[in-house]
């Protein structure tokens, strides 16, 4: 393998550090994120547990309300608005996907925009979009851009191609590096020349949810390719192994650097939630902002 390997769990582990010795320092009440779970879905739970760990091991409160599959729309909003008006809470989450009789859009809206620490509140997207850096940016995005940041390479003029179109990814993610002066293309399932659009960027964003669907020869030579795929394939011998949207092996061979699978972008999810809480906590109380955390 020629690429630099870029470590989400080393990178995570920084921002994470970084986050509990300020903690520590604070006194009186510590930041408080809570976590709303609707039903039994185990990857949710699996979520939900390792928010859990990684909050309280950063020195902050951790709520969680786990509700029956059945909890009606009303009652959902109503704990959520309990949770925008607790003085307490800094960040709430609402796990998605909720169950179908329940409107995630309506849900997520509901949220405080100042306490939606996932980044997927109307508002935020619309400040995302428009470059506010009062806006609360969804986590995945926000620790790729701290990944690329970490490498040292300088962003502006870069060409950068972003494989996803979702208000989760995709567009923000787009809308962040633009945010560094980046010159962006997004595609997607009806882009004309998909391979060789590719092939022109020197930052590489897949986010399509399609299994190693990105070989080496789609990739620039000593491009940066940031793998945000996470899927389960069976293998020959019946196992399920995971796997990104890019395939590692020929991918590794062309990049420059590039992001493993597990192990690279996960980790950086949790830790950006808990900057997000962070950070509204500061806002929130008045404390100085540190500047790793803007």
């Amino acid at each position: 393998m020629s690429a630099k390997l870029i470590d989400g769990k080393a990178s995570a582990g920084r921002v994470r550090g970084r986050i509990g010795d300020f903690v520590a320092t604070l006194s009186g009440r510590k930041p408080g994120l809570a976590v709303v779970l609707v039903g039994q879905d185990p990857a949710s739970q699996v979520y939900v547990r390792n928010k859990k760990r990684a909050v309280e091991e950063a020195g902050m409160l951790s709520r969680e309300h786990q509700l029956p599959e059945n909890t009606s729309e009303k009652d959902l909003l109503g704990l959520v608005q309990q949770l925008n008006a607790d003085p307490a809470i800094d960040g709430i989450l609402v796990q998605l996907p909720l169950p179908e009789h329940l409107n995630a859009d309506l849900v997520i809206d509901t949220i405080d925009p100042s306490k939606d620490v996932d980044g997927f509140h109307i508002i935020n997207a619309g400040k995302i979009a428009v470059g506010d850096p009062s806006a609360l940016v969804p986590c995945t995005p926000y620790g790729c851009l701290v990944m690329l940041n970490e490498l040292g390479h300088k962003l502006a003029g870069q060409d950068a191609v972003v494989m996803g179109r979702s208000n989760i990814v995709g567009k923000p993610m787009a809308s962040l590096l633009l945010s560094q002066s980046c010159t962006v293309t997004i595609v997607h399932s009806r882009t004309k020349n998909l391979a060789e659009t590719c092939r022109r960027a020197d930052i590489l964003v897949a986010a399509v949810g399609r299994p190693e669907m990105v070989i080496g020869n789609w990739v620039k030579p000593g491009a940066t390719v940031i793998d945000v795929g996470i899927n389960r394939i069976e293998t020959p011998e019946g196992k399920t192994k995971l796997v990104g949207d890019v395939h590692f092996e020929s991918a590794s061979k062309v990049a420059g650097a590039i992001t493993p699978v597990p192990g690279g972008v996960g980790p950086m999810t949790i830790a950006m939630l808990l900057q997000n809480t962070l950070r509204t906590f500061c806002l929130r109380e008045g404390v100085a902002t540190p500047d790793w955390l803007i």
